[in-house]
């Protein structure tokens, strides 16, 4: 079973707060889980279109584990505490191989 990555881009952070709330709440859920992080940070360099975007960067078993992750009851209450504390761009992905 190919692996699952959850890739979070914060094309802005309007409340440090409410994203601070965030993550308090939705770093467990995520350990519960199986998760591990694998990026966090600002872009070293961006190439071509890239914009300067903090990156998240989440590896789960599996794709299915992800939006569950995603869809679990503790993350969407991460997800009420960021309210508009933030724009962001989330996707999960198949892993290749």
């Amino acid at each position: 079973m190919a692996k699952g990555y959850w890739i979070n881009l914060f094309r802005a952070v309007k409340d440090p707060e409410k994203v601070a709330a965030y993550v308090k709440l939705a770093g467990p859920v995520m350990q519960a889980s199986g998760a591990r992080f694998l990026v966090r940070g600002n872009p070293a360099k961006v190439f071509e279109a890239g914009l300067m975007m903090r990156t998240v960067v989440i590896e789960f078993e599996s794709v299915e584990k992800a939006i569950a992750t995603h869809d679990s009851p503790g993350y969407q209450e991460a997800l009420r505490a960021l309210g508009d504390g933030a724009e962001r761009d989330l996707r999960i992905v198949e892993g290749a191989g």
